[in-house]
């Protein structure tokens, strides 16, 4: 029991050094880099309003995260696809299964995101509908947009998002070998994209989602927050009409409307529950 218990602690600890290994140097290039390229200057992110509910979604919430795709993962390949014993579950996960997993892992990769931000885009949108808003709400109440506001989402959100995003594809065949090659993509491409910098990424724009873009959607929903949706690929938003990128003028406010809406990690945690 106790050797159990050291053991869990042990992995805890290593993922949490680990993640913090990640986050400096991208912390400190965009600590540079927003001195010469603020979008808002003023403050920096390290005494940005709710720093400390930053950190704590950024280190907790990934650790559960983690265990509730494993345990989908497995249960579908047992469900879907009767896969019973241990190893024929490792070789699943491992590698993937069918067409897709036969093909180059470059092109799972671009298979994965691709497919990815089509089903995380139209979730984006259901969830700035009335129904399930109050999840995503706390992604948005961040009054001060950076980097490391990148992961500040409720676990429902995560849940429903990037796990499913991550679990369907799986299921289909994407090897996971596909998501680790885009592991270190997705971080720095979250991170970049809430940056306080005023990039517009000029005729890239259109093609990856740069901090620009995604600042307009933390803003109010009579400017861009009703817009701009897609987490890579911006065409998305153009082919159904919820582009904002105007010229010659930068986001200013950021948050929600509710001026008592919660600023603690647990406190936000519940207030879904309450609402």
């Amino acid at each position: 029991m106790l050797e159990s218990f050291l053991a869990v602690v042990t992995n805890v600890g290593m993922d949490v050094l680990q993640t913090a290994a990640i986050l400096l140097p991208i912390g400190a290039v965009f600590t540079v880099l927003t001195h010469f390229w603020a979008c808002n200057p003023g403050r920096p992110w390290w005494r940005k309003r709710g720093l400390a509910t930053d950190l704590c979604y950024t280190f907790i919430v990934p650790l559960l995260i983690r265990y509730v795709r494993i345990a989908l993962i497995v249960v579908g390949a047992v469900v879907l696809f009767g896969i019973t014993t241990s190893d024929e579950i490792q070789a699943f996960y491992e590698n993937g299964h069918g067409p897709l997993a036969q093909m180059p892992l470059w092109l799972q990769a671009a298979v994965y995101l691709v497919g990815a931000d089509i089903w995380l885009y139209w979730m984006h949108r259901a969830f700035h509908g009335p129904a399930i808003w109050r999840y995503h709400a706390i992604h948005h109440s961040s009054t001060d947009v950076d980097w490391i506001s990148a992961w500040r989402f409720h676990p429902v959100n995560i849940a429903l998002g990037s796990i499913m995003a991550d679990v369907v594809l799986l299921w289909a065949g994407v090897s996971p070998n596909a998501l680790a090659l885009l592991a270190p993509f997705t971080i720095v491409h979250s991170a970049f994209v809430h940056a306080n910098l005023n990039w517009t990424l000029g005729p890239l724009r259109y093609i990856i989602a740069g901090p620009l873009f995604h600042r307009w959607h933390h803003t109010a929903a009579d400017r861009g927050g009703m817009k701009n949706f897609a987490p890579t690929f911006p065409v998305l938003d153009m082919i159904f009409g919820t582009l904002y990128l105007p010229d010659n003028v930068l986001p200013e406010n950021y948050g929600v409307s509710d001026e008592a809406f919660p600023s603690g990690f647990g406190s936000q945690l519940i207030y879904p529950f309450k609402s």
